[in-house]
């Protein structure tokens, strides 16, 4: 009777123990080094297994930061409606936001072609990242009329929704009126944010949401981590 080779071996047990839930998706593995101290073998019959389980789609390795259980992509509907919270809740995971700037200063010319305000206008400029299951699925800026929404950041640093911000200060719904998205690689801040490799690729949308008359009340752009959400383009 052959033997099994024992690469194939420490992939069954380290695949089992992924089954069973000691590591769970986004967990990092043990350095192989630490792995082959473990199974008593070199580093090329570790490496050997770990190709297989990243080649099974189990795991995933990314330079530089190791090797990682992989997540399922969180399903992140674009519609007309598009609520962070909701999105990621609907995925059966916990939506959370970790605001990382808020400021009033004036709008550049981009910002206030998208808000349809006069150069220079003063705008309150939020940015953050947004986390599900408290792991960054993407970092994002949103920036809003000042004139309009007064007292939005004082909101904000109380509750980090966007949507109950804009509602206590007096706008119950938006709407999505143009998304875009284009493959970008990310920076080393960026990454560093998402718990990416430097140069790793991100997705990022280019929004602008408008109240029931058309007019926009925020301009927003999000980097999404590449391989941690599935962007889907609702018909609505």
């Amino acid at each position: 009777m052959t033997s099994q080779p024992i690469w194939k071996s420490i992939a069954q047990s380290l695949q089992a123990e992924i089954g069973a839930g000691h590591y769970r998706p986004g967990d990092r593995l043990p350095s192989e080094a630490e792995l082959s101290a473990r199974f008593g073998v070199n580093r090329h019959t570790v490496r050997h297994a770990i190709r297989a389980l990243a080649d099974a789609g189990l795991l995933r390795t990314r330079r530089g930061a190791g090797v990682f259980v992989a997540s399922v992509p969180t399903d992140y509907p674009l519609g007309r409606r598009v609520r962070f919270h909701q999105n990621v809740a609907a995925s059966g995971r916990t939506a959370s936001r970790r605001l990382t700037l808020m400021d009033t200063r004036a709008a550049d010319d981009k910002e206030a072609e998208a808000l349809r305000l006069s150069p220079g206008a003063p705008v309150h400029v939020v940015e953050g990242v947004s986390l599900a299951d408290g792991r960054p699925l993407g970092v994002f800026r949103s920036v809003f009329d000042a004139a309009r929404f007064p007292d939005l950041l004082a909101h904000l640093a109380a509750d980090p929704s966007v949507t109950r911000g804009l509602a206590t200060c007096g706008l119950a719904d938006y709407t999505r009126a143009e998304t875009r998205l284009t493959a970008k690689i990310a920076p080393a801040t960026m990454a560093l944010a998402l718990e990416l490799p430097q140069g790793a690729p991100v997705l990022r949308s280019v929004a602008i949401n408008v109240d029931a008359d058309g007019q926009p009340v925020e301009y927003g752009t999000t980097w999404f981590a590449g391989d941690r959400v599935t962007l889907t383009v609702n018909p609505d």
